[in-house]
């Protein structure tokens, strides 16, 4: 199906093609992404990992508590996390008292550190990642990083202003109807068969993973 005709029904459920760009997520410079602070990164990658199955607003609300006990996320400090830096996370304030999340904050500043030494940054390795192998990058997140799939991962992408799709329930329903896979997109024949949607779709219109995720799952609103 041309995407032209998806954006027409998405247009359609949002009062036509103008409030429909209202609605869509501006793209930023690659030059931002590239710019972005390794410690960001793993600030965010912790804020989406607590939120996931949490109450998201508490997790905002005490965001200034994590930032200090976490002391910035600086990704050195973190590599090394001890027994004795567990113990003491477990009992600060403000902090949801869940140990495999807070060692995550270990596992994904290894992840980080271990892309700088080829990249300088993980924004300048995230920015320098091609449309054409999204599935692949979310693939890449997860084995890599620490709790990092589904959703957690495409959502730290999109925060942070990489171009990414999100696989919502919204998301995989248009993906559904619009004939591109059957269910959610678990084998390797489901992530080539979206991969190439995707090619096809920005070939057609121009635009990126952001904007084509936002409209399929706007295509489908009743």
């Amino acid at each position: 199906m041309k995407f032209s005709e998806i954006e027409a029904l998405a247009a359609r459920s949002k009062g036509g093609a103008a409030e429909l760009e209202k609605l869509l997520k501006r793209p930023v410079a690659v030059s931002e992404l590239q710019e972005t602070k390794d410690d960001r990164w793993l600030s965010e990658m912790t804020r989406a990992i607590f939120q996931a199955g949490f109450n998201w607003d508490l997790i905002d609300k005490r965001w200034s508590q994590f930032e200090e006990a976490f002391e910035g996320f600086d990704i050195t400090r973190w590599v090394f996390m001890s027994d004795d830096d567990l113990d003491v996370l477990l009992k600060a304030p403000g902090l949801v008292a869940n140990a495999q999340k807070i060692r995550s904050v270990a596992g994904n500043a290894a992840f980080i550190s271990d892309i700088g030494k080829s990249h300088g940054t993980v924004g300048k390795w995230f920015a320098s990642w091609p449309f054409e192998r999204y599935m692949e990058l979310c693939l890449e997140i997860k084995a890599r990083g620490s709790r990092l799939g589904g959703m957690t991962g495409q959502r730290v992408m999109r925060t942070m202003c990489k171009d990414a799709l999100i696989f919502s329930s919204a998301v995989v329903r248009a993906l559904n109807v619009f004939g591109v896979i059957s269910g959610e997109p678990s084998s390797k024949k489901d992530h080539a068969a979206v991969q190439a949607a995707l090619n096809a779709w920005h070939d057609e219109t121009g635009r990126g993973l952001t904007h084509i995720s936002q409209i399929l799952a706007f295509s489908t609103d009743p």
